[in-house]
C-alpha cells in the first residue's frame, strides 16, 4: 500500500473527473424528458463542466503550489462529490447546470494536482511506471464513460451517473489523506487570480454567445452583446498577463510558431473529435429508438480504435515528428467526421462506423502526443505552464465544439422545420413533435442537421491539421516521440 497507494488515490480522482466529461452524453435524452430541458440547457449540462474545468485549471495549479497540492486535491474531491450529489438531486435544468459547473471547479483542483502529486512520491522507474498507469486510466475513463452512462441510465436512472461518484470520492479522500504526502511548489510563487477571472469570462462569454446565436441568431442583441463582453475580457486578460509577476500564460510563448501550432491543434482536436457526439447520441435514442446502453455501445468502434492506435503509436512511432502525429491525426479525425456526413432519413447507426474508426485512429495519434509536443516547443522552465495550457485549451475546445456544432445543427434543421420545432427536436423532444410532423420529416431534418455539423467539424479539423503541419517545424520535434517521458519528468517537477 505504501508503494502504490498514492497512485491508486490519484487515479481514482482522475478516473472520476475524466469520466464525467463523457458519461453524460448518452443520458441527455433521459435528462431532457425528466427535467423538461431545452437544447441550450443540454448544451450547458455538457459545457458547464468543461468550461469550469478549462477556465480554472491553470489557476488551481498555481494555488496548489502555494497552499499545498494534497490539500487542494482533497478539497477538489470533496467539492466534486458534493456537486455530484446536487446533480443527482437536481429538480430542474438550472440547478443541474449550476451543479455541473461546481463539479468542474472541483475537477480543476483535482486535475491540476495529479501529476505534481505523483512526481513528489515516485522517482526513476517507479515514476515512469506510475505515470504509465495514470495515462492508461485516463484513456480508460473516456472509453468507459458512454457505456457506463448507458448502463446506469437504463438501469437505476440518469441520476445515478452522478450518485456513483459518492462512494468513489469517499475512498479517494480517505486514501489520499492516509498515503499521499503533502508537497508544494517553489517559494515566492503567487496565484494570478485576475488572469484566471478574465480568462474564465472570455471562455464563458464566447461559449454563451455561440449558444445564444443558435437560439436567437448571430446578429441578435444577446449574441452580439456576449461576443463584445468576451472580446473585452480577452483584452483584459492580455493586459493582465503582460503586467503580472507570475502570469497564467507567458504571452511570449505565442511568438513561437511551434507552440502556437500545438495550441491550435489541441483547441480544435477535442471539439472536432467529440463535439458532435452529444447530438449523435440524441439522434440515435430519440429517432432510431436505441436504448441508452446500445447508444453507448455504438461509440465503441471509436474508443477501441483510439486505445489500440495510441498503444501501437507509442511503440512504433518513437521519435516521430509532432507535426506528423498531431497534424496527420487531425487530418484523419477530420476525414472521419466527413465520412459520417452521409445521413438521410433511412440511415442507421452502422453507416457511422467507418467514420468512427477514422476518428478513433486520429485520436490515437493526437491524444498521447499533443502535451509532449507543447513541452518540446518551450524551454524547460516553461514546461509546467505549457502542459497546463494544452489541457486547458483541449477542454475549452470541447466546450466550444458542443456549442458551435449545436448551433450549426439547429440552423440547418431550420431549413425544413420551424425554428422552435428545430430546437425541440435537437434537444431530444422528438416525441412531442410526432403529432405535428411525420417521422420521415423529423428524421430528414435531424439527418440534415447532423450532416452540416459533421461537415463543419471536418473543415475545422482540416484547417487545424494544415496549421499544425505548417507551424510545428522546429527541430525540437524530434524529441516528441519520447513525449510521455519528457512530459512526466518536466511537468511534475514544475507542479
Amino acid at each position: 500500500m505504501r508503494t502504490w497507494g498514492p497512485l491508486t488515490a490519484v487515479c481514482l480522482g482522475t478516473f472520476m473527473l475524466l469520466l464525467d466529461v463523457t458519461i453524460v452524453v448518452v443520458a441527455l435524452p433521459d435528462m431532457a424528458r425528466s427535467l423538461h430541458t431545452s437544447l441550450s440547457d443540454l448544451q450547458w449540462v455538457v459545457d458547464g463542466y468543461a468550461l469550469a474545468l478549462a477556465a480554472l485549471l491553470l489557476g488551481m495549479g498555481a494555488a496548489a503550489d502555494l497552499l499545498g497540492r494534497r490539500r487542494v486535491h482533497v478539497v477538489g474531491v470533496v467539492l466534486f462529490a458534493a456537486a455530484s450529489l446536487l446533480c443527482g438531486l437536481a429538480s430542474g435544468p438550472v440547478a443541474l447546470v449550476a451543479a455541473r459547473a461546481v463539479q468542474g471547479v472541483g475537477a480543476a483542483a483535482m486535475f491540476a494536482t495529479t501529476l505534481p502529486l505523483l512526481g513528489s512520491v515516485y522517482q526513476g522507474r517507479q515514476r515512469s511506471a506510475a505515470l504509465g498507469v495514470w495515462g492508461a486510466v485516463s484513456g480508460a475513463a473516456a472509453a468507459v464513460g458512454p457505456v457506463l452512462g448507458g448502463v446506469l441510465t437504463e438501469g437505476p436512472g440518469w441520476r445515478w451517473i452522478f450518485f456513483v461518484n459518492l462512494p468513489v470520492s469517499v475512498l479517494a479522500v480517505a486514501l489520499t489523506l492516509r498515503v499521499v504526502p503533502e508537497s508544494r511548489g517553489p517559494r515566492g510563487m503567487s496565484v494570478d487570480w485576475a488572469g484566471t477571472v478574465t480568462f474564465a469570462a472570455f471562455a464563458g462569454g464566447t461559449t454563451y454567445a455561440v449558444v445564444r446565436a443558435g437560439e436567437d441568431g448571430w446578429t441578435s442583441s444577446p449574441a452580439l452583446g456576449a461576443f463584445a463582453l468576451a472580446a473585452l475580457a480577452l483584452v483584459c486578460f492580455v493586459l493582465v498577463e503582460r503586467r503580472v509577476a507570475h502570469p497564467l500564460l507567458d504571452l511570449s510563448l505565442l511568438r513561437k510558431p511551434a507552440f502556437v501550432g500545438v495550441m491550435v491543434g489541441a483547441l480544435a482536436f477535442n471539439g472536432v473529435a467529440f463535439g458532435v457526439t452529444p447530438y449523435l447520441s440524441i439522434w440515435m435514442q430519440t429517432l432510431l429508438g436505441m436504448s441508452p446502453v446500445r447508444g453507448g455501445l455504438t461509440l465503441l468502434p471509436l474508443t477501441v480504435a483510439a486505445m489500440v492506435v495510441a498503444v501501437l503509436a507509442g511503440r512504433l512511432l518513437h521519435g516521430a515528428p509532432a507535426r506528423l502525429t498531431i497534424g496527420g491525426g487531425l487530418l484523419l479525425t477530420a476525414a472521419g467526421c466527413l465520412c459520417q456526413a452521409v445521413l438521410d432519413a433511412g440511415s442507421g447507426w452502422v453507416v457511422l462506423v467507418p467514420g468512427f474508426v477514422l476518428v478513433g485512429v486520429g485520436t490515437g495519434f493526437v491524444s498521447p502526443t499533443v502535451a509532449g509536443a507543447a513541452l518540446a516547443a518551450v524551454t524547460p522552465e516553461r514546461a509546467g505552464m505549457a502542459g497546463g495550457a494544452v489541457n486547458t485549451v483541449r477542454q475549452l475546445g470541447y466546450a466550444l465544439g458542443v456549442a458551435v456544432f449545436g448551433t450549426v445543427l439547429t440552423s440547418r434543421m431550420g431549413d425544413t422545420l420551424p425554428h422552435e420545432a428545430a430546437h425541440t427536436l435537437a434537444g431530444g423532444g422528438a416525441g412531442a413533435l410526432r403529432g405535428t410532423f411525420s417521422g420521415h420529416a423529423l428524421r430528414t431534418a435531424f439527418a440534415s442537421g447532423l450532416n452540416a455539423a459533421l461537415v463543419t467539424a471536418g473543415v475545422v479539423g482540416l484547417v487545424a491539421g494544415a496549421a499544425v503541419l505548417v507551424l510545428v517545424r522546429q527541430p525540437r520535434d524530434r524529441v516528441t516521440g519520447s513525449a510521455p517521458g519528457t512530459q512526466k519528468k518536466t511537468v511534475v517537477r514544475q507542479g
